[in-house]
């Protein structure tokens, strides 16, 4: 098959740049549905310009490109082997290319492949079918929504909900407490799959597999289509809205499916993706490898240019602070939650490994008044040895919390940038030592790379491309002021409100 792994890097591209079809329907609903004016709709105006400056300029939707999953059904005879080999290869031509950050890290020494091979990376799962053509289909799936994935066992006490036994109520409780749990961290508005039975690795395998089915399909079980339209309905009252900040749209699609299971054991879990759902599939012939067909790509592309300008000019009246380090604690101290803050100058990134590296050492520049960004970009450089940004959203900012406070105390940092909130440590911090926490949009990496205008340098690079403190010049970063110097937090105030919303759900719906 001369043309098999062509076809693969196109997948692979494709894939990271550029949403589905059925994803693209889903988000302009959401839009729709939401309260104009709102950060909500804000945030769901960056996530669509987003959309189109990927897909226009070929580059990642996410600079998280995640782990990628691969699903092929091949006709009887076809060469396994090799087709694993070309899709490696795939791999390593898009990640010199940019289109995927090299994600592959060693667990035990934390060394980065630099190619996104090595053990266990990516995922290829190979089936046989009696067609006489090859289905192969691709999620790519960011770490900040994996980490939201969760495992039930039945039966059980769900905090805010009550036992759930073992049966369908059990499971409908399972689902819902999934969608509040994951909060902003999953960049919401999200999706769900859902596994039921089997055990611990096949309930997550079924769930994951959901998210192979179009959003707008119909669960052939009754029962379970009447529990997706549940699901739907109830989870989109709990007020998380987009990023975390409140608003209409929590959930954007459920699919959930049931196998059988062993009668000591009752799983049920859930896969979720956020907004950024990068999937997509294609059809190609057994004999040359060649693409016939595209999926996930059926009816109109929904286009959200026009109605972006729409909806910035329509944003709520917010006090609007520009910020260019050295900041001083006064300055920090006159922002409140809710202020948007518009950053100009210098900006640092630091994800875990600098933030474990610094309890420990010192930083490699001077930190007093600067500012962290939470991001692990996807970075080329050219044939000068200049490096260039090809994608910089934020990444999800509660794996830093252990850190986070005593980092900002000990370099006199002060302000984060990330998605998703911090907890009780990091408020403490900023009220103590005169800080702030930013929410950047999460997934919107062209959004804020075209705010990056140079690079001025990198340190620690022995951590990787993502791991890396990379130094920035910016211009118009903008992001919105969630936790701030006085103990208030956004995120604290919204997990409260969708618990309490939550608890109204915990009396049986299903028999």
């Amino acid at each position: 098959m001369e043309k098999f792994r062509q076809s693969m890097y196109e997948l692979v591209v494709e894939t990271s740049t550029n949403l589905p079809y059925d994803v693209r329907r889903a988000i302009r609903k959401a839009k729709e549905q939401e309260n104009a004016g709102t950060r909500a709709a804000l945030s769901l105006a960056t996530i669509t310009q987003n959309i189109e400056m990927a897909d226009d300029n070929v580059l990642p939707i996410c600079q998280d490109t995640g782990m990628l999953t691969f699903e092929i059904k091949v006709p009887i005879g076809a060469n396994q082997i090799e087709m694993k080999k070309d899709i490696y290869e795939a791999i390593r031509q898009a990640t010199k290319d940019g289109k995927l950050r090299p994600n592959s890290v060693d667990s035990l020494t934390g060394e980065n492949s630099g190619d996104n091979i090595g053990p266990g990376t990516p995922i290829i799962h190979f089936e046989q079918w009696e067609e006489d053509y090859i289905d192969a289909r691709l999620i790519i799936k960011g770490g900040g929504c994996e980490n939201k994935n969760i495992q039930y066992s039945l039966p059980m006490e769900i905090e805010g909900l009550g036992r759930a036994g073992r049966d369908l109520d059990g499971i409908r409780k399972c689902i819902l407490h999934s969608v509040y749990q994951a909060q902003g961290q999953g960049c919401s508005a999200g999706f769900i799959g859902v596994g039921i039975g089997g055990d611990r690795i096949s309930s997550y395998e079924l769930a994951k597999k959901q998210l192979l089915r179009d959003v707008n399909d119909v669960n052939e079980n009754t029962k379970l289509k009447d529990l997706e339209e549940y699901i739907m309905e109830k989870a989109n009252t709990l007020g998380i809205g987009t990023m975390g900040f409140g608003g209409e749209a929590t959930l954007l699609g459920c699919k959930v499916a049931a196998q059988n299971r062993l009668p000591a054991s009752f799983f049920v879990s859930v896969a979720y993706n956020c907004w950024a759902f990068r999937r997509l599939g294609v059809q190609m012939s057994a004999i040359t490898g060649e693409i016939n067909n595209w999926l996930y790509q059926e009816g109109e592309k929904v286009s959200f240019k026009e109605e972006d300008n729409k909806a910035v000019a329509q944003q709520e009246e917010a006090k609007e602070v520009v910020l260019q380090a050295p900041i001083t604690e006064e300055q920090i101290r006159e922002l409140k939650v809710g202020d948007v803050v518009v950053i100009n100058g210098d900006l640092h990134t630091g994800r875990d490994a600098i933030h474990h590296h610094l309890m420990d050492h010192d930083a490699p520049i001077d930190l007093n008044g600067q500012i962290i960004y939470h991001c692990g970009p996807v970075m080329l450089k050219d044939s000068d040895g200049e490096w260039h940004v090809k994608a910089a959203g934020p990444t999800t900012s509660i794996r830093e919390e252990p850190y986070q406070g005593d980092i900002m105390k000990k370099f006199g940092i002060r302000a984060v940038i990330g998605k998703g909130g911090m907890g009780p440590k990091t408020l403490k911090a900023l009220e103590e030592h005169g800080g702030v926490y930013l929410n950047a949009i999460g997934g919107a990496a062209q959004y804020y790379a075209e705010c990056i205008k140079k690079v001025d340098g990198v340190d620690l690079m022995e951590f990787g491309i993502p791991e890396a403190m990379w130094h920035l010049k910016v211009d118009g970063f903008r992001a919105i002021v969630t936790m701030d110097s006085h103990g208030n937090s956004l995120h604290k105030d919204v997990d409260k409100t969708s618990f309490e919303r939550l608890q109204q759900y915990s009396e049986k719906v299903f028999a």
